[in-house]
């Protein structure tokens, strides 16, 4: 496995494209999904490859003049809980704070709302990310918002 980043606009929508594609239980919405693969050319971005192949992304968003957000991040199932969203999670924090950002967030789904949200709750946790805030109607009442954040500094 070998993580790259990525500054081509073209492969970075064609990687997303792909990943999410194949994830439908997280990304079955397609204008969303679309929204994810348009906003990726912008974007401080690392892909994981097996073989060549891509296997996983992740890519960072500006929030503020401090902040950066982990805004979408997805992972082939079939690597799933093998380090691969950790190793492209530690390569983006450097990256984040050898930019200059102090402050990384993440939303996600309330724990207890959703079990494939709770896993990856345990994940963000698991990264060193703290509770920040809920927001219980930010994308609508079945999916309260939870924010995670973590110093870079």
């Amino acid at each position: 496995m070998e993580i790259r980043q990525l500054t081509d606009p073209l492969e970075k929508q064609k990687v997303v494209r792909f990943i999410l594609e194949s994830l439908p239980d997280w990304f079955g919405i397609p204008e969303a999904r679309e929204g994810y693969i348009t906003e990726s050319v912008s974007q401080i971005f690392f892909c994981a490859y097996d073989n060549d192949k891509p296997i996983g992304f992740l890519y960072l968003r500006e929030t503020g003049k401090s902040t950066v957000e982990l805004y979408v991040m997805g992972i082939l199932k079939e690597f799933h809980r093998k380090g691969i969203g950790r190793e492209l999670f530690n390569n983006a924090k450097k990256a984040a704070g050898e930019k200059g950002y102090s402050f990384i967030q993440v939303k996600t789904v309330q724990m207890g709302k959703y079990e494939e949200y709770d896993r990856t709750n345990r994940f963000y946790l698991s990264l060193g990310f703290k509770e920040f805030e809920v927001f219980p109607t930010l994308w609508d009442e079945w999916n309260p918002c939870q924010i995670y954040i973590m110093s870079l500094r």
